[in-house]
């Protein structure tokens, strides 16, 4: 069921607290979504939340004497420059460059947050409950305008929510095994898809300009299912022997990184035909070691591929795939940097295991082992920003000619209540 609740249309412009830097020129007004009030006769208008605290300032953050919240959900906005806090009473938005905390939401009783998706920086938010005393029912997405400081639709639905995913155009609702893609103005649903069990919510978009991508695991374990709606095309790839565990979509849907439960290997998908482009090592004893991989990423012109594990390291991998040929994997010729052993065996890869014709990562950071990281790319030149669940924040630079061991710029703890922004 979908609701719009009967207030005036959101305002078309973004809140103070997310306006875009000057240097970003994709998240104008005008891209924001319109979200029409349903007609005067719908039977079921989302009542007015019983709560409705305002957005509290860094001033007026919690007592240092206070312990710190529980985190429930952690994740980046479209482009990576802001990133998303659930905690067990509400939720937080952060800036990535320069670090520091753009607004809170504390609920006076309970309140958790088990899902806030941002859309860019603009007043919109797609928010689902969590934690032992959620705030929203856990099996409800609920579109939050932050310009009215309230609810202003939602989305329900017959089991948990498992993530949630947005475009300007579209809300992608991701549910143990089913997705749900409705229109953002209306909230009218336009597709479902099946899939196999799905706990971890699984589901990338693409963010183009274009018309969307939308990746999601197929029915099969291993595989993984990619929907061209401008094309109207389905197109399947068995990606992996194993189940899938992580993957990510290139900001315009073209590319697709994948990996498995087995956390050894990480490949590179064309979407429109599915071929394999590239394959990249993870570890230097092939099968001597497994990782749970927690996050992969893109960079924006998808020349690099960053990657998170339990192994408390996270890598970076030059793609050498030619943007003017899909499919065609490109090797080092003496210019570039031989940032993996193998490379110059490439002329036999086809006699050799496929472990000789991948590639080892060109720099890394290493953190706390055990612990979980997401990371993305940041908006610096050969940057990443690294996420911990202890609210540890990184910022580091990696040397992308001779590659190693990346500086660290800067550290914070977002999850500290004494923690300066």
């Amino acid at each position: 069921m979908a609701t719009l609740s009967d207030f005036p249309t959101p305002n078309p412009n973004p809140s103070p607290s997310f306006r875009p830097p000057t240097d970003q020129s994709d998240n104008g007004p005008e891209s924001l979504p319109h979200m029409d009030p349903p007609p005067s006769s719908d039977p079921n208008p989302i009542p007015t939340p019983n709560s409705t605290p305002h957005f509290n300032t860094p001033s007026d953050a919690i007592a240092p004497a206070a312990p710190p919240p529980s985190l429930l959900h952690l994740s980046f906005n479209q482009d990576h420059g802001c990133f998303a806090v659930g905690i067990d009473h509400g939720f937080r938005i952060y800036n990535c460059d320069p670090f520091r905390e753009i607004f809170r939401r504390d609920f006076n009783r309970g309140g958790g947050i088990g899902v806030v998706e941002m859309l860019f920086r603009c007043n919109i938010l797609a928010l689902v409950g969590g934690g032992p005393d959620p705030q929203y029912p856990p099996n409800k997405v609920m579109i939050w305008d932050d310009h009215q400081s309230r609810c202003i639709g939602e989305l329900s639905f017959r089991s948990e929510v498992r993530s949630v995913r947005l475009r300007r155009d579209r809300i992608v609702v991701v549910l143990e095994q089913k997705i749900f893609v409705y229109n953002f103005a209306d909230l009218k649903l336009l597709h479902q898809i099946e899939t196999i069990a799905n706990p971890k919510g699984l589901c990338a978009v693409s963010q183009g300009a274009g018309s969307l991508v939308l990746v999601c695991p197929g029915l099969q374990k291993g595989q993984v299912r990619v929907e061209h709606y401008a094309s109207k095309r389905t197109k399947f790839i068995m990606a992996h022997d194993s189940r899938i565990a992580c993957f990510a979509l290139s900001q315009d849907g073209q590319l697709l990184a994948t990996t498995s439960t087995k956390g050894t290997l990480v490949r590179i998908y064309n979407t429109v035909d599915g071929s394999l482009l590239q394959e990249v090592e993870l570890f230097v004893r092939r099968g001597a070691d497994r990782a749970e991989i927690y996050s992969l990423a893109f960079s924006s012109n998808a020349q690099w591929l960053a990657v998170s594990s339990d192994k408390g390291t996270v890598h970076v991998f030059s793609l050498k795939i030619n943007g003017g040929s899909p499919g065609i994997v490109r090797s080092h010729n003496a210019a570039e940097p031989v940032t993996s052993p193998h490379s110059s065996l490439s002329f036999i890869k086809g006699v050799l295991p496929k472990y000789f014709s991948s590639e080892w990562s060109v720099a890394q950071f290493r953190l706390v082992e055990g612990s979980q990281y997401i990371v993305a790319f940041g908006h610096q030149k050969n940057t990443v920003v690294i996420l911990g669940i202890d609210g540890s924040f990184y910022r580091c630079q990696y040397d992308p000619v001779n590659g190693g061991e990346m500086t660290q710029l800067e550290y914070h703890n977002f999850l500290k209540p004494d923690a300066a922004f």
